[in-house]
């Protein structure tokens, strides 16, 4: 074959890169494709901060397809409009692809297939490349059953499931000549008018590579201990590049898989929870929107409180903390994403849709299948409808950020508090509490948790 399609998508990477492998196996000379979806940006998915990260990654990969001899072919609107377009300008036979699994993704590969045999060309789609084990690849007993809801078993099967060989970069990528390309766009041009939030990690394969080793060696070994310390900020930080493929978790389980120690064990198990999520997705995809099991709420509806949450004056200063570290890094520790969907959800009694919402408005690593089925697995909706699932913001503040420095670090009002104290400023009183621009505390928390049980009907 004379030419082939490498379509870039969730995994913008040359270390351990399948689809780009297969394709240099089957033509002569390959198009390395990235089309800036139009349909991601009319369903309000290219947000400020993701695309400055995607500009970033875009950037670092068509650098090193340079350096290869290649480029970065970049195309703009429906993707697949815009590579049966390609395929035709350079006779390309095979367009080589990544699997999703979001309905969105499973939809465009079913328009695409169609598209390219309509005229006379192939797609060719392939697994463990966003994922570490392929959707559906694993099942559970029972013919009924096309995914696992509970992950103790899956993870069992998952470990016992073997990965595919960690594949080198090529050292060549020969492109046809003339093929048309855009310049690889900035984020002001991914999304027009955004304003990405202050601090945000560098995009692309390069960056994550280098963030890994260094927390390979020097935070890994502590990871099953210090995973939870919300002033100590030590989790990888590596959620964005594997959002977007920079980074292959096939590799990534490959290398902690090499290290001896409960903090490599610990880190494979987090990235096998991001497989699970991503198979229970790929098999319900109305999971993105919808209850995957119903509790029948009846959601309240304040938008002052949600408004509150938002923006981080809650009067509840750990959460506070988490929410304005959201905003300005586009990030937020994993201990804290679950005390604030508790709070939004258990406390405040809100639906779980707002919450998830917000943060896909924010996060860099805003992945569907990890956001929506994490906001659902902590408001009861989820595969673990466990009712009793609340988080006191109080008494996890004394866990896991017990001398205050996390609040201290986002909530600058309060960094005259020593201690933890910082947790309760409601408890000073007179012209010392009078000092601090503050708010009161917008719920009281045994109130929150009478409502949320009442409506559950657990009462």
């Amino acid at each position: 074959m004379e030419a082939a399609i490498c379509l870039f998508s969730s995994d913008l990477r040359l270390h351990d890169q399948p689809v780009l492998h297969a394709a240099l196996r089957s033509a002569a000379r390959v198009v390395p494709l990235f089309v800036v979806d139009s349909g991601i940006a009319d369903a309000g998915f290219m947000v400020p901060n993701r695309a400055a990260f995607l500009a970033g990654a875009l950037a670092d990969l068509d650098a090193g397809l340079r350096e290869r001899g290649g480029c970065l072919v970049i195309r703009t609107g429906d993707v697949v409009a815009e590579t049966c377009r390609v395929a035709a300008e350079t006779g390309a036979g095979q367009v080589h692809l990544a699997a999703g699994v979001s309905g969105y993704a499973l939809r465009r590969e079913r328009r695409l297939g169609d598209g390219l045999a309509a005229a006379g060309r192939a797609l060719v789609v392939h697994d463990a490349v966003i994922t570490a084990v392929p959707p559906g690849a694993l099942l559970p007993s029972g013919a009924d059953k096309d995914h696992f809801a509970v992950f103790t078993p899956y993870f069992r099967r998952w470990q016992a499931a073997g990965l595919r060989p960690v594949l080198p970069a090529p050292r060549s990528v020969p492109v046809p000549a003339g093929v048309r390309s855009k310049d690889v766009p900035s984020a002001a041009v991914l999304c027009p008018g955004g304003k990405p939030s202050p601090v945000l990690p560098e995009g692309g394969e390069r960056a994550g590579r280098r963030r890994f080793g260094a927390w390979q060696r020097s935070g890994m070994a502590d990871y099953q201990d210090r995973q939870d310390d919300l002033p100590g900020d030590a989790t990888s930080r590596l959620s964005p590049y594997l959002h977007f493929g920079c980074l292959s978790p096939v590799e990534l389980v490959h290398k902690a898989a090499g290290r001896t120690g409960a903090g490599a064990e610990a880190f494979v198990r987090q990235l096998a929870w991001r497989d699970f999520h991503h198979q229970v997705l790929a098999a319900r995809p109305d999971a993105a929107r919808a209850d995957y099991r119903t509790r029948g709420d009846r959601w309240r509806q304040d938008s002052a409180e949600v408004a509150a949450w938002k923006e981080g004056r809650t009067g509840f200063p750990v959460i506070d903390a988490a929410m304005r570290q959201l905003l300005h890094e586009g990030w937020m520790h994993n201990r804290a994403r679950m005390l604030v969907a508790s709070f939004l959800t258990k406390t405040l009694y809100m639906d779980w849709r707002v919450g998830a919402r917000h943060f896909l408005d924010l996060l860099v690593d805003g992945d569907l299948a990890d956001n929506q089925l994490n906001w659902q697995w902590m408001a009861g909706t989820g595969t673990d409808t466990r009712p009793n699932r609340v988080l006191n913001p109080l008494v996890q503040a004394r866990r896991f950020d017990p001398h205050g420095d996390y609040v201290r670090r986002w909530v600058p009002e309060l960094a005259g508090l020593a201690g933890a104290a910082v947790h309760q400023p409601w408890r000073l009183t007179g012209p010392e509490r009078a000092a601090y621009d503050y708010p009161e505390p917008l719920v009281d928390l045994a109130d929150g948790l009478v409502r949320f049980r009442r409506a559950r009907g657990l009462e």
